[in-house]
């Protein structure tokens, strides 16, 4: 079997095979967009299975019942009264299995028959192929399809909510729908179920900022650049309750931490690229952020100096020893932080 190029990528190959009802005989799904994944197999299984014979065609491993002889014989077992199989092997790492078994495995990966697909779909274990066991890796690159479920670019998803929020009669602006992405982890999977809270909640035909806001949680990272706006505005005792909803809900001194610091290297960058006549597109290049969260960042760094940005990260890894070194209660530790933040935005 030829390895085929796809001018749009692997994902737009697989959208091919599937239009054209002509799957591969061999898959790799993984990626953070579950949602995606889960689309496609379910396409995968439309165009080769049938209600009526599925049971005898559609074999299914996971890592409490898969064994290399019986996933062997279910792919060579011959269809019963249809034309196809499929064979969906979940969260095996492969490259983990001793030699004698990888031999195996790609043995039988090099000559599946053409009456069978085979799916490996990684969600839960991580799917990092080992190149240097070449028998096993040259199999599933030479005759097979590994495809990549990415989180999807801002602008895919704002057109996915508008079309999502149309489907239950609301209207959502493009400014909210990048508000919406901003505040969760950006993924399908999550915002299709705060499409569903936001439209139950809403007594209107549009959607306002308010019915998100009573409705989803945001991440940590959307807590923390919300902190680090109150702070900027002189609103320290509302920072400070931020923080002690985020303690409460259980987030880790650390990860808060963590957060804290990425966003002011961010604002950092930000102050920068402001200072050298840069814009947001070229935020977006250098962190790798998305077009609203690239623009709000740099509204922000407008807000505050070189040096204050400076000094707001030398406080965070002065407090990220302390915490480590067991110096004084975390809770405590950031609530200096932020006190101590306010202190600097204040003098500029």
């Amino acid at each position: 079997m030829v390895k085929k190029q796809a001018p749009g990528g692997e994902l737009q190959l697989l959208k091919t095979h599937i239009r054209e009802k002509n799957p591969e005989r061999l898959y790799v799904f993984f990626g953070e967009e579950t949602f995606l994944l889960e689309h496609y197999l379910s396409q995968l299984k439309k165009i080769l299975l049938d209600s009526l014979t599925e049971s005898f065609n559609y074999h299914r491993f996971n890592p409490e019942t898969f064994d290399l002889t019986a996933f062997s014989e279910a792919v060579e077992n011959l269809p019963m009264m249809a034309e196809a199989t499929l064979v969906q092997v979940e969260d095996i790492d492969l490259f983990k299995m001793n030699e004698g078994d990888r031999e195996r495995m790609a043995a039988v990966l090099s000559d599946i028959p053409d009456y069978c697909t085979v799916v490996f779909v990684y969600t839960s274990c991580p799917w990092k192929p080992d190149k240097r066991m070449k028998k096993l890796w040259e199999s599933i690159e030479k005759n097979g399809l590994v495809v990549e479920f990415a989180k999807q670019d801002q602008r895919d998803l704002i057109a996915w909510l508008t079309r999502h929020f149309a489907a239950h009669q609301k209207r959502i602006s493009t400014e909210l729908c990048a508000y919406l992405i901003d505040i969760t982890d950006g993924t399908m999977t999550s915002l299709l179920g705060e499409i569903e809270k936001i439209c139950a909640y809403s007594g209107s035909d549009t959607i306002c900022k308010a019915d998100i806001d009573a409705v989803t949680e945001p991440v940590l990272d959307a807590v923390v650049f919300q902190m680090t706006d109150m702070l900027s505005a002189g609103r320290y005792d509302e920072a400070l309750l931020k923080l002690r909803q985020l303690l409460k809900m259980q987030q880790e001194p650390l990860a808060i931490l963590g957060a804290v610091g990425s966003h002011f290297r961010r604002l950092g960058a930000a102050r920068t690229l402001l200072d050298n006549r840069k814009n947001s597109g070229d935020l977006q290049k250098l962190c790798g952020l998305p077009d609203y969260p690239a623009r709000k960042t740099m509204e922000a760094a407008r807000r505050f100096s070189a040096s204050f940005c400076r000094k707001a990260n030398e406080l965070v890894l002065e407090t990220d020893y302390k915490i480590k070194t067991s110096y004084d209660e975390p809770q405590r530790l950031l609530e200096l932080l932020l006190l101590s933040i306010a202190r600097e935005a204040k003098n500029g």
